[in-house]
């Protein structure tokens, strides 16, 4: 049985650097950063205090956007946000989002075609932090018979399905970082081997939550370059101590090819890769093993040559383990090919985003869709001093300044802990 062709013909984002595909894709191609002071909670007692966090976001407002649509129903809409995390609120708005930009119609005939899969790689903390603090002061009958809905992971692609009438597959797989990646590349098997005509599928989070970042301050993962927080990020460089949290969501539009083609859908481009792979190491493994695995498998998916890759947006966090094994790991798998210059480059847009977690695959791959529309690979910025390690490796990181290039294939990675990773190529239409 051969695999049918997988497209992209919508795409919707939140996110630190802008909440429509536009805003964002423009500050990071000038490399205008989304970092600042945490705001959520008073973070004036941790080593962190400075995050990734959506700005000039309002949830009703977000999901009506460019909508004529009665009052009535937007009080419905409203009633029902209150009862949601803020990670569900982001995922519902991209999504649809991408949704409407695809044009695609649900009719009683295709809805059990067209399905969802969205996860989160913490999910509702903010509120299963704001529940244990109300039961443990109110006692149990004070907890809202919402919590449950209100918190899980699945309700993004359960409540994408409720609003828009889509009863095909609805899946939410959570895989830490790389659950945006893992549920666009499930997504693309559904549909491939017939189990979906079209998908919804991404990530969303919201991570700047009290728990999750003392969590990650006392593993020391994250940097402490607090008086700078625009600089904080900074993948390669010599200088890096860790990456920064930050909130949003990143969702896809997939369809079958002579599905979309068929209604005069406006294709965005071809999904024609994907990998996985476990590190079966630690939480996350140094050499890149797993990587490079990922990667590999991705090209094998796709049935191209490393050689046909021009731009790879790569998982990048900034910290100084990660950043060296996967610039490792590229080098690997594209062998002499990665040192061509003009022929092939690798970015990371943490530097400007910080990493949405299981949001990042998401609005990493709508970078990359970008990219190849666009001809324009995004810097890596605050990349001042490489790393001499990574230096010797002989790739171009595209530092500081944006480049025009001509992007057949780009690639995007994602890894999380766990030692799971996820890899997606994209080709221009």
């Amino acid at each position: 049985m051969s695999k049918r062709r997988v497209v992209v013909t919508g795409m919707g984002i939140v996110s630190p650097v802008g909440n429509d595909v536009a805003t964002a894709w423009k500050n990071v191609v000038e490399g205008n950063s989304g970092i600042g002071p945490v705001t959520a909670f008073d973070a004036s007692a941790y080593t962190t205090r400075i995050a990734g966090e959506v700005e000039g976001f309002e949830a009703v407002d977000a999901y009506f956007a460019g909508t004529d649509t009665p009052d009535d129903e937007r009080r419905a809409i409203a009633k029902d946000f209150k009862r949601m995390d803020p990670f569900i609120h982001y995922g519902i708005v991209a999504g649809t989002h991408a949704f409407r930009q695809s044009g695609l119609v649900v009719t009683d005939e295709n809805a059990g075609r067209i399905g969802v899969a969205a996860g989160a790689g913490i999910g509702g903390l903010h509120t299963i932090e704001g529940t244990t603090l109300e039961l443990a002061e109110k006692g149990p009958r004070k907890v809202s018979p919402f919590y449950v809905p209100s918190s899980i992971i699945n309700m993004v692609a359960g409540n994408l399905s409720i609003y828009h009438g889509l009863k095909g597959p609805n899946i939410a797989l959570v895989s830490a970082c790389t659950t945006a990646a893992h549920n666009i590349g499930m997504a693309m098997r559904l549909i491939q081997y017939g189990d979906a005509d079209a998908m919804l599928a991404g990530g969303a989070e919201f991570a700047t939550t009290p728990t999750a970042m003392a969590g990650f301050c006392s593993a020391k993962a994250m940097s402490t370059r607090n008086d700078d927080p625009t600089h904080a990020s900074r993948p390669w460089d010599v200088g890096r101590d860790g990456f920064l949290l930050s909130n949003g969501a990143g969702m896809l539009m997939l369809e079958e090819y002579e599905f979309a083609k068929a209604r005069g859908a406006n294709i965005l481009a071809e999904l024609i890769g994907f990998g996985m792979s476990g590190d079966a190491y630690h939480i996350t493994a140094p050499s890149g093993d797993g990587a490079e695995l990922a990667m590999r498998n991705a090209l094998h998916d796709a049935g191209i040559q490393p050689s046909d890759v021009r731009y790879v947006n790569a998982h990048g966090t900034s910290t100084p383990v990660g950043d060296l094994g996967e610039a490792k790991a590229i080098r690997n798998v594209f062998g002499e090919h990665a040192t061509k210059k003009g022929q092939f480059a690798v970015s990371s847009t943490k530097s400007v985003t910080g990493h949405l977690l299981g949001a990042a695959g998401g609005v990493e791959a709508i970078f990359c869709i970008q990219a190849l529309r666009e001809g324009i690979m995004p810097p890596t910025m605050n990349l001042v001093d490489m790393d001499p390690e990574v230096a010797a490796l002989g790739m171009d990181l595209v530092p500081n300044k944006a480049e025009k290039a001509d992007i057949e294939v780009a690639m995007s990675n994602s890894f999380g802990f766990g030692g799971t990773n996820g890899t997606l190529v994209f080709r221009r239409v």
